[in-house]
């Protein structure tokens, strides 16, 4: 495709709540399996919202196994950041992701800058980003988002060369992709919590004297900034789309299976631009088994190991459908 030059490679990890996060190591686990490759082997690694902790991780070369093990609620005691650093209490600040940030609820216009702009002119914005500045200021914590980058980068930026955090400034609704060239400095760390900061959930994140938050209201995937890069294979991850849903059984799947839809109708988008410059996309999403294992809520911690394993189990056939087979083959001799 480009000369007889090494394959490049690009990862992209959509967003997904908790459970998202869950089903992202399930089947990063499932194609290490497969194929052997390491993520962090990846040219140009992408990460939005829950998808932004894992790449930030993967980056760093943690591997897939043992994001697998701290998932099933193994001990990590002895875990080493990439300083070579034991990591104290890795396990007590991994664990909870729901904490109250001390700050009370603003339930009207989070961001009165960026609701006006949308007002303005709506179709300069995704739907989700157009109704950000309209949801309540977010009032749970990311710190325990920080302190999962931390244990790994206690301060800077990734080692990666590509690592690409993927956030919506907050006044004015541009996306903004920390560690790409041209981009505001920031620590890791601040860049993932900000991603990672749902609208009306959790609080923005102040980078720079600017508040960001959540890139997935932009896109859940953002699957479109390696179109101007030069990769040859691209494997998407996007725990917020299905290719097969199921029938929905209750008005709240009814709801789910719209939102993921209309996800899924951006990442078509999104791919078609990719496949038409001639490279190579294997899409993974989740099927009705998938699903059915995560439920309504993706913020609910209690279904995380079943997700997990679920992830693994529907990755792993999914690798085998022919077109997977062919990109992997190409991954494989790579």
């Amino acid at each position: 495709m480009k000369g007889n030059r090494p394959k490049r490679i690009g990862l992209v990890l959509g967003g997904g709540g908790i459970l998202g996060g869950a089903w992202l190591v399930g089947a990063l686990h499932a194609l290490n399996e497969a194929t052997g490759w390491q993520p962090s082997w990846a040219e140009y690694i992408v990460g939005t919202s829950a998808g932004s902790v894992v790449a930030a991780l993967v980056a760093e070369g943690i591997p897939p196994w043992f994001l697998v093990h701290h998932q099933r609620g193994g001990s990590v005691d002895g875990m080493t950041n990439s300083e070579g650093e034991p990591i104290a209490h890795a396990d007590e600040t991994t664990r909870g992701l729901l904490s109250w940030s001390g700050e009370l609820p603003r339930p009207i216009l989070g961001s009165p800058s960026l609701a006006l702009r949308t007002a303005l002119h709506p179709w300069r914005y995704p739907p989700t980003a157009a109704m950000t500045g309209w949801v309540g200021r977010g009032f749970l914590s990311t710190d325990e988002v920080r302190h999962m980058v931390e244990m790994v980068v206690p301060s800077g930026w990734s080692h990666h060369p590509h690592l690409w955090i993927v956030t919506l400034d907050y006044a004015s609704g541009k996306r903004t992709v920390f560690g790409q060239e041209g981009s505001p400095p920031a620590e890791l760390w601040q860049a993932v919590t900000a991603s990672c900061a749902i609208p009306g959930l959790y609080r923005p994140v102040r980078i720079g004297g600017r508040l960001y938050v959540d890139g997935g209201v932009w896109s859940p995937s953002n699957l479109d900034l390696l179109g101007r890069t030069d990769v040859d294979i691209v494997i998407a991850m996007n725990p917020m789309s299905s290719l097969q849903p199921g029938l929905p059984t209750t008005i709240g799947e009814r709801v789910e299976r719209r939102l993921r839809a209309a996800f899924g109708r951006r990442l078509g988008r999104e791919a078609r631009r990719l496949r038409d410059k001639g490279v190579d996309l294997l899409l993974v999403q989740p099927g009705p088994e998938d699903l059915d294992a995560m439920g309504l809520n993706l913020m609910d911690p209690s279904r995380r190991v079943e997700t997990l394993e679920t992830a693994i189990e529907t990755t792993s056939e999914r690798l085998r459908e022919p077109d997977a087979a062919q990109i992997l083959e190409r991954l494989s001799s790579r």
